[in-house]
């Protein structure tokens, strides 16, 4: 009982560090990234489609993004899509391809992020706190109904603080690098 419990917040908690994890990749810096746009949601034939789904997407310098559409009908949604998803970019369409370039980041900008960027990681703290607290409970019901000892509910407490402890930790580095990559200039 005890292992499978460890087994489903570890798994629960790797899932909360790489939902923060990818949030941050839509995060934007001063280089340009196909993360940055791959996730904007364009519509394609009525339904919202990622992106990446109907147009290559390429960076050729540090500081463009080209997305050619599958579809040259798709020029005018994409450049739409962008515009809509409040990333700051001012995509340029030629009817081809359309090229993103991305400008210097400003310093009250880039405090916007870090903001920004704190809070998606404060959520994904959360998430990992609610796996402990859910965890935690079950550990006491266990005890309560004596299908554990409290000897055992104790030592299992302390791993899954453990285990929250290094999960934190794991999202608080991710954190570290993605300010240091928006504050480079």
């Amino acid at each position: 009982m005890i292992n499978d419990l460890f087994k489903d917040v570890d798994h629960r908690m790797k899932m909360s560090v790489e939902h923060a994890r990818h949030e941050f990749t839509g995060l934007r810096s001063s280089r340009a990234s196909v993360t940055l746009v791959e996730h904007i949601k364009v519509s394609y034939y009525g339904n919202p489609t990622p992106l990446n789904q109907v147009a290559n997407i390429n960076v050729p310098e540090p500081r463009l993004i080209v997305i050619q559409p599958w579809e040259k009908s798709l020029t005018a949604e994409i450049e739409k899509a962008i515009r809509a998803a409040d990333l700051g970019l001012n995509p340029a369409n030629d009817g081809v391809v359309i090229r993103v370039p991305i400008p210097a980041l400003t310093d009250e900008r880039r405090t916007e992020l870090i903001r920004h960027l704190n809070k998606l990681a404060e959520d994904g703290r959360i998430g990992i706190r609610n796996v402990r607290r859910d965890a935690n409970e079950q550990l006491k019901k266990a005890e309560k109904d004596h299908e554990i000892s409290e000897d055992n509910s104790k030592r299992a407490t302390s791993n899954v603080q453990e285990m929250t402890d290094k999960y934190i930790k794991e999202i608080d580095d991710a954190v570290t690098a993605k300010e240091e990559d928006i504050m480079a200039v």
